[in-house]
């Protein structure tokens, strides 16, 4: 592997991953005797750039490449609250081949750049952002800005934590009780601010690294989340932990041929129409 950026090497120990996701890997001819069980993806972004100097920033044309892939390959791109309403409630149904978008942190980008995508392929996108580098950091949105994106309709405003602590650092350097009210302090604090903020309804949670534990669930539901998101790199299941939901990182080193591989399409799968995102 010695000579691969970090983030192509990322992609290629997600792709040795051994998935667990058995129904995918039934043979076809199981599928008459034995309903396959769905799965579904999120996917999680962080930048958005033409160019991108660094892994987590993904160029426009590897994006289109992913939105390419996903459209000929007959993924239906949903709402991140439909993926969290089937999960709680296995009566419930979604498209075949559902995925849902988000994108944490609260970047510039998302407005500058990712925008303009949004309105013209006219998909759903779930925004983690934390609130104390709001209209304070220069790389970050504003609220106007962030108000502007949920005017659009297609985006759904959503908590990262106050401001993105590194919850095993933290537990560490605090005794317990301090540790569990600046737990709570994290949570509760981001929630109330983007709900005065925005309005609408915030009781989804990204955990800052993909961090969480017992106590970090137990803390969030009190808190009033009901949903929590990881980055651990598997699909979705209903009857999965909802404080707890696996996301696929999305870097920009992962090709529309990577993509596809975490989503368990066949060796071999590819965007024809993707342009830009080989290396």
């Amino acid at each position: 592997m010695r000579g691969l950026a970090p983030g192509a090497l990322f992609c290629v120990l997600l792709m040795a991953l051994p998935f667990a996701d058995a129904a995918a890997a039934q043979p076809a001819s199981l599928s008459a005797v034995a309903p396959v069980t769905q799965v579904v993806a999120i996917l999680v972004y962080h930048r958005f750039a033409i160019d991108a100097d660094d892994s987590m920033t993904v160029r426009v044309d590897t994006f289109n490449a992913h939105l390419a892939f996903l459209r000929e390959h007959g993924y239906r791109i949903v709402p991140l609250r439909d993926i969290v309403a089937w999960v709680r409630d296995g009566r419930l149904s979604l498209p075949p081949k559902a995925v849902a978008l988000s994108v944490d942190d609260g970047h510039r980008s998302v407005y500058d750049v990712l925008l303009p995508i949004v309105q013209r392929e006219r998909i759903p996108v779930t925004l983690f952002v934390y609130p104390s580098a709001i209209s304070n950091a220069s790389y970050a949105l504003t609220w106007d800005q962030l108000r502007a994106l949920q005017a659009s309709g297609w985006f759904d405003v959503q908590s990262h934590t106050w401001w993105h602590p590194n919850f095993r650092i933290e537990r560490r350097r605090q005794r317990s009780a301090e540790f569990r009210q600046f737990a709570r302090t994290q949570l509760v604090q981001s929630r109330e601010l983007i709900q005065h903020e925005l309005g609408g309804r915030v009781d989804m949670i990204a955990w800052p690294f993909g961090l969480y534990d017992d106590e970090l669930l137990g803390i969030a539901g009190n808190a009033g989340y009901t949903a929590g998101f990881t980055i651990e790199a598997r699909r979705v299941r209903a009857g999965d932990a909802p404080l707890a939901l696996p996301r696929f990182l999305m870097v920009d080193a992962c090709t529309a041929r990577t993509l596809g591989a975490l989503l368990g399409e066949p060796s071999g799968a590819s965007a024809t129409g993707a342009t830009g995102a080989r290396r």
